[in-house]
């Protein structure tokens, strides 16, 4: 099983890949669109696809997605053959903060952030 995970953002999108067998995941790349996302989920023969999702910090609903946010979702949907996932991303830009390095040797916060939101996933299943 291969994974791909996606900090979704308006500007940019983080990507992180990890395996069934071991279940760590690791930064990949930053890509601009849902193409770029799908063209990786063919290239890198993904099973799963693990998204992370807006939580409210207050009363852990989901929060109100918005239009470009549900358009991605629907697009990629449309693009891709396989299970998709949700999965609560709060403090997943944070975390990510805190795990950076120098500029020279740091995958970007956008990829730590889909790191740690598939990390999160694989810890559970």
């Amino acid at each position: 099983m291969n994974y791909l995970g996606i900090d979704w953002g308006e500007v940019r999108i983080g990507l992180a890949l990890a395996d069934g067998e071991t279940k760590m995941a690791t930064p990949f790349k930053t890509v601009k669109d849902v193409l770029e996302v799908a063209q990786i989920v063919e290239s890198e023969a993904i099973d799963t696809v693990v998204l992370g999702k807006p939580v409210s910090m207050m009363n852990y609903e989901p929060l109100t997605l918005n239009e470009k946010y549900n358009k991605f979702i629907d697009e990629l949907k449309s693009k891709i053959k396989i299970p998709l996932e949700l999965i609560d991303e709060r403090l997943s830009s944070k975390a990510a903060d805190a795990l950076a390095g120098t500029k020279k040797t740091k995958a970007s916060r956008d990829e730590i952030a889909a790191m740690i939101i598939l990390q999160s996933y694989l810890d559970k299943i």
